[in-house]
């Protein structure tokens, strides 16, 4: 896959060249970050319109957070500081599994549950941190907390599409699964859905996505890149095509513009914030247009 990025690098190399791109296209590391963007845009577009359908912000949240103390694991039994993936994912889905069958086995409301499962997991994170401080640089927590897209390598990608990949092949076959069992769990039993698997496959597709996310937006980030673009969609989309189609724009514009823009006009603000920043911009545009415009004011 290398030489892939390699060829994509080039290709952007070239178009600033003749420029048709800001010369910031010319890195390496934009390039790169670019690829990103246009893996993540789309992925978090299309799984961001479930979050919003389903009401799991604070869930993919708590999964986001959990990642902090998936990496001070991983820094802990001596994985590169750097690439923490397999006690992130490992952690990570265990919380995320054992979330939902609780969610499954008691009367409590998914926001206290979630805000128990929440708390006990940033509790373990911050006590381990003592540790995980003395043996790496307290920056790489920092990327982990609030993103660096700028340092995403060839590993990283790697991982970022094979996780696409997974996503869009189980979030195709199931997406109408998910979308009817989160309006109406009956009528989806009464059509032969398993609806408690689809549920836990929602919530493995959450967790592949969100840790494979944290390096780029952040663990603070994430679920905010996946609920701000479905909900600026949602302002101004009259069917659920549209509503996917204009969130996947959304999470893709704010990837690459918060990327681009920062360096093009040198201005200091992290990646990850800024990409965050530019889907709220987006939010607050398609709120306006909603309540000045008429044709989308019988937006669902």
């Amino acid at each position: 896959m290398t030489d892939l990025y390699g060829f994509i690098r080039s290709l952007f190399e070239g178009m600033a060249n003749a420029g048709l791109l800001p010369n910031v296209f010319h890195f390496q590391f934009v390039g790169n970050a670019v690829i990103a963007a246009l893996v993540i845009g789309p992925l978090l577009g299309m799984l961001g319109s479930m979050v919003v359908i389903k009401r799991m912000a604070f869930f993919s949240q708590a999964i986001g957070n959990a990642a902090l103390t998936g990496v001070s694991i991983g820094v802990l039994i001596g994985e590169s500081n750097s690439s923490t993936y397999v006690s992130t994912f490992a952690f990570c889905f265990v919380f995320g599994l054992v979330l939902r069958y609780a969610q499954q086995r008691t009367s409590l409301s998914n926001d206290v549950l979630i805000g128990v499962f929440l708390s006990i997991s940033l509790a373990i994170g911050a006590s381990l941190l003592l540790f995980v401080s003395a043996r790496t640089n307290t920056h790489v927590l920092e990327n982990i907390l609030f993103g660096s897209i700028l340092t995403v390598g060839p590993r990283d990608l790697d991982i970022l599409l094979g996780v696409a990949l997974v996503a869009f092949v189980f979030g195709g076959v199931f997406y109408n699964r998910i979308i009817l069992a989160s309006f109406s769990p009956s009528l989806a039993e009464a059509r032969g859905v398993p609806v408690r698997a689809v549920e836990y496959v929602f919530v493995i597709l959450i967790t592949l996505v969100t840790v494979a996310c944290v390096k780029i937006v952040g663990a603070v980030l994430v679920e905010a890149l996946l609920v701000i673009p479905a909900a600026a969609s949602r302002n101004i989309s009259r069917s659920l095509r549209g509503f996917v189609g204009w969130g996947v724009v959304f999470a893709t514009l704010s990837c690459l513009v918060g990327i681009v823009a920062p360096m093009h006009y040198n201005i200091p603000v992290p990646s990850g914030g800024a990409i965050i920043l530019v889907a709220a911009a987006l939010f607050l545009a398609t709120t306006l247009l909603r309540n000045v415009h008429p044709a989308f004011r019988s937006a669902a």
